[in-house]
């Protein structure tokens, strides 16, 4: 495998928001951290992401040491929202599964639903010990994820992506590629390995930490979409479709769930364990 090793960390402090790419992370029990704690809703409680909002792909939330975040897009002057203090809260409906979360501010709200043009809300887990389940399937009782799709940490490997984008090459939509590895939207990349080796991981470690691999990370229509225009293609969905069909699902990357805490760098050195 060579010298397999962290390439880079990837902290999305607003679900669905540009993310900051930190030398260092902690990991705690749910995932990174400061990794999608905050989340915006629409008027009927649903979240809101690039799926429904490509736009959300040009506004950033830079974490601020306390908790709190610093939003920016364009053509919005930037704006620094604080954790809101634990009152009551407000359910989320994440994909069909209800949470409970505290909102943030009025001028919050304003700043995201002017960007938007859409009424939404943002809110902050206050708890996320507690607050959300990982599917039971997949998970160990008491195990909890913060507003990622599914699961604590998402990883990928250079490796992969290169082999991906050689078969977009060969495809029908050779122009779209190739594509970076922020269609993906992960929270630690690989490099190093070999590709698609992650499709037989069970258990592997970055630097001191070690993670269980909960299940293959199945791909949606954010993935079409340009993080840096806003656009849409049709890859890599219809070459992950022809290639990396797993059942109903299109795979690109693998879902984790720490084993145990611990700090993260780049350049630390991954093992697989099982």
């Amino acid at each position: 495998m060579g010298n397999a090793e962290l390439h880079s960390i990837h902290i999305h402090p607003v679900k669905a928001f540009r993310g900051q790419t930190p030398r260092q992370a902690v990991v705690e029990p749910w995932g990174l951290a400061g990794d999608r704690r905050w989340v915006l809703i629409d008027a009927g409680g649903k979240v809101v992401t690039q799926r429904q909002h490509p736009r959300l792909a040009l506004a950033a939330a830079e974490l601020l040491p306390d908790g709190g975040i610093r939003l920016s897009a364009p053509g919005r002057a930037p704006l620094t929202v604080p954790v809101p203090e634990v009152a009551d809260t407000t359910t989320v409906d994440i994909f069909g599964t209800k949470v409970e979360a505290v909102l943030a501010g009025d001028d919050a709200h304003d700043w995201c639903g002017g960007y938007l043009g859409e009424d939404v809300r943002l809110l902050h887990m206050d708890d996320p010990a507690t607050r959300r389940e990982i599917e039971p399937e997949f998970a160990l009782p008491g195990e909890t994820v913060s507003f990622a799709d599914g699961y604590p940490l998402l990883v990928t490997t250079l490796a992969s992506l290169d082999a991906l984008n050689a078969l977009i090459a060969q495809g029908d939509h050779p122009q779209e590629g190739p594509l970076p590895m922020n269609r993906f939207r992960p929270n630690v990349v690989l490099s190093g390995t070999a590709a698609w080796a992650e499709d037989d991981w069970s258990r592997i470690a970055i630097g001191e930490v070690t993670f269980r691999v909960a299940k293959m990370c199945g791909r949606c229509v954010v993935t079409t979409t340009d993080q840096e225009t806003t656009e849409r293609g049709r890859e890599p969905l219809r070459t992950l479709g022809r290639h990396r069909r797993f059942g109903n699902q299109l795979i690109f990357g693998q879902n984790l769930v720490p084993e145990t805490p611990g700090t993260i760098g780049v350049g630390d050195p991954f093992t697989v364990l099982e």
